[in-house]
């Protein structure tokens, strides 16, 4: 019998894996059909010339792949037909340039001033965690490691006037899982959220079944009488993040949604993004420690403040959820990896993060002001809001105007990114990732692409 599909080779390769390469290629190019039938082991081997044990075992590996099914006092059956042809070459996509060769301003959002950061003291602190092997060889606590909520505990008590022990601390990698996290234990059906907008909250209520209400907001935030009029029964609110005063959501307005949230039942969100970075004036205590824990959840992270590359963020539980969240613990992956943790907790523990945010702070002064005054100067009749702790400037586009302003931009060397919420679309400047002495000329090169 012929076998024209086989091509055994005298190269050295086994010859199990050379009959297993012949017969899947065959039948991916239909030279065996689907349902056809194979010669039983003995008479292959008796045909091919080769050891029953050669055939059996490229047999087996056609069935585990489910090209070949073995059916009992039957025989080996075709089980995989002509596979379809490929649909053409993928067109190359090009290689994607880094920023640094693409543009010699960046002024967006997600980065962060790599001469300020403290790679040399980071590098040590994930040196240190690598030398200690019989910690990296082991799966992470569920929670977060237990060393990194001790350290956050205190230092978000110092630094926030959080009211946490390391118990009620869980580690996520970032905000957005550990809000996933957070709806499902709550259980709740309706979040208000403040008109204006945040599209990575509003997507996670939204694939949790949480219906997302938009509510006004006044000079000093999200309006209680909105709130209680909705039916919500979760709110989440950025309390840092600047109102329409320009500053934070000052502390009267504070108690009134601690007391929806204590009257209702209901559980307010404090999401409280760069909320120790505010520089302008001292920062406001967080909601949660004003209200001693009760009915807040409270969310914080480390993106501007150490590196963006570092995804670790931490999330308070309230009282009321932690009961179940221990029942269900043991049920959730940590999405943080347990090497960063421990040199967060290292990074922590021994000062360098409040040094850092002290240092910080007047560097972020300084870069506002600088900014404040460059684009005064280059943009007189354009309305410009700082967004202190999101530490860029804001200014509104056209929609039909805005990437074109963007690409303007880029061919004169500046990065500028833009952001839509429920007013429209804005630009958002940022001065987080460029050095201090670049700002000028940066918006003098906005200035000829905007302006020209």
């Amino acid at each position: 019998m012929a076998y024209d599909y086989l091509e055994l080779r005298g190269d050295g390769e086994p010859l199990y894996r050379q009959l297993y390469d012949s017969l899947k290629r065959a039948m991916e190019t239909g030279q065996l059909r689907q349902g056809e039938r194979m010669p039983s082991i003995r008479k292959f081997s008796e045909d091919l010339g080769l050891s029953r044990t050669t055939v059996e075992a490229a047999y087996q590996q056609l069935c585990v792949e489910g090209y070949l099914k073995s059916e009992p006092k039957r025989g080996y059956f075709v089980l995989s037909g002509e596979q379809p042809a490929p649909a053409g070459p993928r067109r190359a996509q090009p290689a994607s340039v880094p920023l640094a060769g693409r543009f010699r301003f960046n002024l967006g959002t997600d980065c962060a001033d790599a001469e300020d950061a403290d790679l040399r003291i980071w590098r040590r602190h994930v040196r240190d965690v690598l030398n200690r092997r019989e910690i990296i060889v082991s799966y992470g606590d569920h929670q977060g490691e237990r060393a990194l909520r001790e350290s956050l505990a205190l230092y978000a008590g110092r630094a926030r006037g959080v009211s946490a022990g390391a118990e009620e601390i869980v580690v996520g990698a970032g905000s957005q899982p550990l809000l996933y996290l957070l709806c499902g234990l709550a259980g709740r059906r309706r979040a208000a959220i403040d008109e204006h907008g945040f599209a990575q909250a509003e997507q996670v209520f939204r694939d949790c079944g949480i219906e997302v209400l938009p509510l006004p907001r006044d000079e000093h935030g999200l309006s209680p009488e909105a709130l209680r009029a909705s039916g919500a029964d979760l709110a989440y609110v950025s309390p840092s993040a600047s109102v329409e005063s320009g500053s934070a959501m000052p502390t009267s307005r504070r108690f009134e949604l601690l007391r929806w949230a204590q009257e209702t039942g209901g559980i307010l969100i404090e999401d409280d993004y760069n909320g120790e970075l505010r520089y302008r004036a001292h920062p406001i205590p967080a909601m949660q420690g004003m209200s001693g824990g009760e009915h807040v959840a409270y969310l914080g992270s480390f993106s501007k403040l150490l590196l963006p590359s570092v995804r670790i963020g931490y999330m308070v539980l309230p009282p009321s959820l932690l009961p179940l969240y221990r029942e269900r613990a043991r049920n959730y992956n940590q999405t943080a990896s347990k090497i960063e943790q421990l040199a967060l907790a290292a990074y922590i523990s021994s000062g360098q993060m409040e040094r850092r945010l002290r240092r910080l702070r007047k560097l972020y002064a300084a870069k506002s002001q600088r900014m404040k005054k460059c684009l005064s100067e280059v943009f007189p009749g354009r309305r410009f809001t700082l967004e202190e702790t999101a530490l860029y400037f804001r200014t509104p586009l056209a929609r039909e105007e805005a990437q074109a302003l963007c690409d303007r931009a880029a061919r004169e060397g500046v990065r500028v990114r833009t952001r839509e919420n429920r007013d429209g679309v804005f630009a958002a400047l940022s001065f987080s990732g460029i050095p201090l002495e670049e700002i000028p000329a940066a918006i003098e090169a906005l200035g000829r692409a905007w302006n020209g």
